[in-house]
């Protein structure tokens, strides 16, 4: 029998808590990543009041500075650490991948100078449609529509841009390209885009409504991900019989491998956890594991360098943590993380390469406290180990921590 019956990781996208040991390995507007600290930075700027979190043991992660406004815990509620990244990214897709099992030792390609003219000569001859090269670049997705829309509803033309992720993303106003077009034309640009010099982790439709100085992204999008190269534990879980859930993108980022259950995309944070707990209360759902992504972090304050909204997003989360803990089972496991930073306060507009926490709570704990600071394959090393299938390529169990 497993510890516990059923298993529930949050990603909370982006949440990092301080720079990784190798954060000046990686750039952002050339500078290199290691003096980020998305949650420090946030709590000193702004102020940080997450008090369910705190509660589970976030004050009490190890840091040489601790969290400004976010207290230790003398007697925390449940377990807590950070977890390092070993793999070569710090994006998306590698942190998900990498939480599931696998180790990237070759990242995507990114094109901080857009896309070469062979790509968008294929897609315009594709779609029939020509595509506007001054959008071809590194552009914040709200940025890009409001200085292109106009084009676009008098033109017809496609707008391509990239951002410091592997993606390539396609926005389109929904009355001037139709949703089943632009899904067309992302399914060809996710063929042409499947190896080097353009092997891509994503490509995302990203269709939008309104009018010139009113536009609006809607919740219409769509990721055409690659399939992980090697077996995850999702994999694993899944041949086994056991119920896997999705929430969110998790299974765009894993291109539906090891998915048997989907509860479909969040039109935001506050939607996915309405759906998280429509999962958490199916009766259905009686032994397995579900995987929520909560995006807004990261999508709408952290690669806008809003550290206040970024903030009260966080306190939103927090808000709600109670009703997802209401929600469990006296046999479940809470488990809540990241992916990456990406720090509001830094340079530039990208991720950035940071520890994330971790925070493990189960009504079944009769002990609570601090577990060794590991890496991030290790949850999918203890979610394997709690449900008895083999774990992916790396990754530890400690599962034996959690008691």
């Amino acid at each position: 029998m497993p510890k516990f019956n059923r298993m529930h990781l949050v990603v909370l996208d982006s949440v990092g808590i301080g720079a990784a040991p190798d954060a000046n390995n990686f750039v952002n507007a050339g500078v290199p990543d290691g003096a980020s600290d998305t949650l420090g930075h946030i709590s000193k700027a702004v102020g940080l009041n997450v008090p369910n979190m705190a509660k589970l043991g976030l004050g009490n992660i190890p840091r040489e500075q601790p969290l400004k406004t976010v207290p230790a815990e003398s007697n925390p509620t449940g377990y807590a650490t950070k977890l390092e990244e070993v793999s070569l990214g710090k994006d998306t897709m590698t942190g998900h991948w990498e939480i599931m099992g696998l180790n990237i030792t070759e990242p995507f390609d990114t094109f901080w100078n857009g896309f070469p003219e062979e790509i968008i000569t294929k897609i315009e001859e594709f779609s029939g449609r020509k595509v506007i090269r001054e959008a071809n670049k590194p552009y914040s997705g709200t940025a890009v529509i409001d200085d292109f829309g106009p084009r676009q509803m008098e033109t017809g033309e496609l707008i391509i841009y990239t951002s410091a992720d592997p993606v390539l993303q396609i926005a389109a106003h929904e009355e001037i390209i139709p949703l089943d077009e632009l899904y067309r034309i992302c399914e060809y640009a996710r063929s042409i885009t499947l190896e080097r010099p353009a092997l891509l982790g994503r490509i995302i439709a990203r269709p939008y409504v309104g009018e010139p100085g009113n536009f609006t992204r809607t919740a219409n999008r769509r990721d055409l991900a690659v399939s992980p190269f090697a077996p995850t534990v999702l994999d694993k879980l899944n041949e086994a019989g056991i119920d896997t859930y999705s929430v969110g993108k998790i299974s765009d980022i894993f291109n539906g491998a090891g998915i048997n259950h989907d509860m479909g995309h969040n039109k935001s944070n506050s939607h996915g956890i309405d759906n998280l707990i429509k999962a958490m209360k199916s009766e259905d759902f009686k032994h397995g594991f579900s995987f929520t992504n909560l995006v807004d972090f990261d999508a709408l304050y952290g690669h806008r360098r809003d550290p206040h909204g970024y903030r009260d997003c966080l306190h939103e989360f927090d808000e709600r943590l109670p009703e997802i803990i209401a929600a469990m089972k006296e046999d479940d496991l809470l488990m809540i993380t990241a992916d990456h930073g990406n720090d509001p306060t830094y340079a530039g507009t990208d991720h950035t390469r940071e520890y994330i926490p971790f925070l493990a709570y189960s009504p079944s704990f009769k002990g609570s406290g601090l577990i060794p600071v590991g890496h991030f394959a290790d949850i999918s090393a203890t979610v394997a180990d709690n449900f008895g299938v083999e774990k992916a390529m790396i990754g530890e169990s400690f599962l034996d921590k959690l008691v």
